[in-house]
């Protein structure tokens, strides 16, 4: 039988577990984590590929990027489980003027968010990365503090300090039904058994739609396919080297265990419509589309010409979450009290988790939240109309051009 609870997290990847630990970190101790795999970890979170980067384009998502990463700092002091936390900094590399006026403007919002950056030249850019080329770079944006964890490892630390706190958990542990009374939740039913509760925290990924319809809420959170892929060892990648960003190649990566590691924003993506799979099914199957892997390592060739031809290892590809705004679902419903929203993360579950337990935090126990947290509200969807196809473009859209200027 499961324990009562005051809350009820449904969801052990990086977001439900680091939700738990800011939770626990607040003073909130009765507080039960349920997952439906074997073991946390285990769903969208597994594919992650492990990049913080800090500098963006408004003062409040710098302060949450700054708090994740100053999350990732504190876990990774513990002398049992690390969440592998790399502060190696990120190279931010403009191929046109367009761009480099973009850099500036990400340089400004970093100075008034008190996160340490520079604009550096090619010659420094070199030294830090020898073996890219920036002959064609207009501007390179460099921040010290930016790195890369392990995704498996970060939930792992999560959990380790979250039991420390009293957070339990409960895997291989599949959600059925949430119980309403009066309008609002009171409990959680599983094949394990019924749990009562004041709150249930929605952080199940890809299955946050069916969560959220399971107490009677229609929110817009389309899952949105994602890939990289990591190459054998290469010569000269050592894993102090900086992670990169090119947006104008839609690039990103960094080293990983010796290889390369590089994915991209596809400009025409394929998403898929969660009501076509149900909360005890799964999203469909990612198998891996090699002309989309290669048109990446293409691009990228123009910068790095030994990834040319690197023999591939690995393939990461899931199902993240997006929202036709591009902003998180955070914050308890008006419509249905005591379900709380901690989905739709569009790409930034795992290197946003600290800083999304912290918003999650400021939303339930703030008596005055700030607007930018307010502006999260599930209540955004539930209170205005909306429709499936245009949500599903514009969801798209968000992912198509996560790299626009």
């Amino acid at each position: 039988m499961l324990p009562d609870s005051e809350i009820i997290i449904i969801g052990g990847g990086a977001v439900g577990c680091g939700v738990a630990y800011a939770l626990a970190r607040a003073g909130q101790r009765d507080i039960l984590l349920l997952e439906r795999a074997p073991d946390v970890g285990q769903g969208t979170t597994s594919q992650g590929a492990g990049l913080c980067g800090q500098p963006r384009d408004s003062v409040e998502r710098i302060r949450l990027a700054m708090h994740s990463v100053a999350t990732f700092r504190e876990l990774q002091k513990d002398p049992e489980v690390k969440p592998d936390w790399h502060e190696v900094g990120s190279l931010r590399i403009a191929l046109s003027e367009r761009r480099a006026g973009e850099f500036r403007r990400l340089k400004q919002a970093a100075d008034d968010a008190g996160l340490e950056t520079a604009l550096l030249d090619q010659q420094e850019a070199k030294r830090r990365w020898p073996l890219m080329e920036f002959g064609g770079a207009t501007a390179i944006l460099w921040c010290p503090s930016d790195g890369y964890m392990t995704p498996d490892c970060v939930v792992k630390a999560y959990q380790h300090q979250c039991r420390k706190l009293g957070v339990r958990f409960a895997t291989s542990t599949l959600v059925e039904d949430i119980v309403l009374q009066d309008g609002r939740v009171s409990a959680v039913r599983t094949k394990e058994g019924t749990a009562r509760c004041r709150l249930v925290i929605n952080a199940a990924g890809a299955h946050a739609y069916h969560v959220a319809k399971l107490a009677g809420l229609e929110l817009p959170i389309v899952p949105v396919r994602h890939e990289y892929f990591v190459t054998v060892p290469m010569a000269g990648l050592t894993p102090d080297l900086p992670c990169f960003r090119i947006p104008e190649l839609t690039l990103y990566g960094r080293v990983r265990d010796h290889g390369l590691l590089l994915g991209g924003w596809e400009p025409h993506s394929l998403h898929t419509d969660p009501r076509a799979y149900s909360v005890t099914g799964a999203p469909p199957e990612i198998l891996p589309d090699w002309p989309v892997l290669n048109s990446f390592e293409e691009s990228f060739a123009k910068l790095f010409p030994t990834a040319r031809g690197a023999e591939k290892k690995r393939v990461g590809k899931g199902w993240p979450t997006f929202t036709p705004d591009g902003r998180f679902i955070i914050g308890e419903s008006r419509r249905v009290p005591g379900l709380v929203m901690a989905g739709g993360c569009n790409a930034h579950g795992i290197s946003g988790s600290g800083g999304i337990g912290k918003l999650l935090v400021e939303s339930l126990l703030d008596p005055k939240p700030s607007e930018y947290v307010r502006s999260l509200s599930p209540d955004r969807f539930t209170e205005t109309p909306w429709n499936w196809e245009t949500a599903r473009t514009e969801a798209a859209r968000v992912y198509e051009t996560y790299y626009g200027v």
